[in-house]
């Protein structure tokens, strides 16, 4: 999943006009309620399955995409 669709879920989620890549969920305004809403947006956007541990340990679009783009690449669907 690229950071570009993570920025507009992140975005629609906070109901923020914008979110910068670098910009964290929690500090722009997110709660774990919102993330439990992102991590189901992901997932339906076909970007695979999180766990709540996985989005605090990268709470940033850019670091969110790099964690799933990661995982796709892995034969086994966990990031090395």
């Amino acid at each position: 999943m690229t950071v570009d669709e993570l920025t507009l879920i992140y975005a629609e989620v906070l109901e923020a006009p914008g979110i910068a890549p670098d910009e964290d969920f929690f500090a722009a305004g997110g709660d774990s309620l919102l993330a439990t809403r992102v991590l189901s947006a992901v997932y339906r956007a076909g970007g695979g399955e999180l766990t709540f541990e996985d989005f605090v340990a990268h709470p940033t679009p850019a670091a969110l995409s790099t964690l799933l783009i990661g995982r796709q690449a892995s034969p086994l669907g966990v990031a090395p």
